[in-house]
């Protein structure tokens, strides 16, 4: 018996900086005594929840079900220790392999090492029993696992998500420094929309704030243009409880009214690219896409709007990029009354540029990009009807 299947105890990755927001989304989704670490969080959980987790969080990268935990202060210990593992209990020899590890603060130090020294065991154990071994597929395996080494304590787990979970499977393009899916979700949390107001994102790029924000109000489960999960590698899978849990979490999508969301940007191509990603999910030709700058939007009040402007790695020259940020700010002073604006931007410093206060500034990181979050509270306008023209 693994591990996990004695003490139902899991660890979540998430990217930094979100681990108390993904903590309160794992919570929602069912999970237990919850713990917060560095990048990450360690929760208990039935299997159900697992599946549940795996197919309709927005936040979370992976989630990982310990297989076994010892203590490991060289590679032969772990190469002992990988040959002893009943690893046909979680795949059979004719189906490929991936690991990922990292180390940290112990005597192994190379993470590249030690994911080989696993690699070997896994197969020396195979061919010991059964004559051959396995291939690694490091693009497309059919299973994957993980080694985390902290202090000389190694845990190898099975990686029951598969691919990462930020990877939604609608965008097949990308526009230059596109935001990480898990991220542009996080945001549409924090600003706690929720479909009463209407949403904009007036820089919209290759359509992610868009596609997220049209995901949330429908109700889809994150995953639901996925086909594989490691889950179905767990000892204990259970087919049919998996296939209820799918059928009712698809019950729930509901359709996008016309005109909620919004998404405009100067670039035509960028409209094609966010065009063909939307084009993936239900309802997309409800939302509203033009090809203008915000600067030729003529009124946005009294809705939310989420977007994340180019902060040099797109455009080029900084002061362009600064200009930019003030044209921004005026536009929120002078067009969006009764508007919340939630601003993502990988440069903090280009927030005074803005030339409006801050309600809030959230540390949110966009894969290795540390960034921040900016929330602007317009001042109330009349309560006119919202457009966008």
């Amino acid at each position: 018996m693994f591990e996990y299947q004695k003490d139902n105890r899991f660890f979540a990755q998430v990217t930094g900086k979100m681990e108390e927001i993904c903590e309160q989304e794992l919570i929602e989704l069912g999970a237990v005594n919850t713990k917060t670490s560095y990048r990450g969080v360690y929760f208990e959980a039935d299997a159900t929840t697992i599946y549940k987790i795996n197919y309709t969080s927005r936040l979370l990268s992976r989630v990982l079900a310990p297989l076994i935990t010892f203590y490991c202060d060289n590679p032969n210990v772990l190469l002992k220790t990988a040959e002893q593992i009943a690893w046909e209990e979680l795949f059979p020899i004719d189906k490929t392999f991936a690991i990922s590890a990292s180390v940290s603060n112990s005597k192994i130090t190379n993470s590249l090492y030690a994911s080989l020294c696993l690699k070997d065991g896994i197969a020396d154990y195979f061919r010991a029993k059964f004559g051959k071994r396995p291939d690694v597929d490091t693009s497309n395996p059919d299973i994957r696992f993980n080694l985390h080494i902290e202090k000389d304590r190694a845990v190898i787990s099975l990686d029951t998500s598969g691919e990462s979970l930020h990877k939604r499977g609608y965008r097949l393009l990308a526009g230059e420094a596109p935001m990480q899916e898990t991220l542009a979700a996080a945001i549409i949390r924090i600003s706690k929309w929720n479909g009463d107001k209407p949403l904009l994102d007036c820089m919209c790029g290759s359509g992610t704030i868009l596609a997220e924000a049209l995901m949330h109000y429908c109700k889809i489960p994150a995953q639901k243009l996925r086909s594989k999960f490691g889950f179905v590698n767990m000892p204990d899978f259970d087919k049919k409880v998996w296939e209820n849990l799918k059928e009712n979490c698809d019950k729930e999508i509901r359709p996008l009214p016309k005109g909620l969301i919004n998404g405009s940007d100067r670039s035509f191509e960028a409209i094609k690219v966010a065009q063909a990603n939307l084009s993936r999910l239900p309802f997309y030709d409800s939302i509203d896409l033009l090809c203008k700058s915000f600067g030729q939007i003529t009124q946005f009040e009294n809705g939310t709007l989420i977007t994340n402007p180019p902060y040099g790695i797109r455009l080029g020259k900084m002061t362009e990029v600064q200009e930019l940020y003030k044209e921004l700010g005026d536009f929120i002073k002078q067009k969006c009354n009764g508007t919340s604006a939630f601003i993502y931007t990988g440069e903090p410093t280009l927030r005074k540029y803005i030339g409006l206060k801050t309600t809030k500034r959230i540390p949110l990181a966009n894969g290795k990009l540390e960034g921040v979050l900016l929330q602007i509270d317009s001042y109330e306008g009349s309560k006119k009807k919202v457009f966008l023209e």
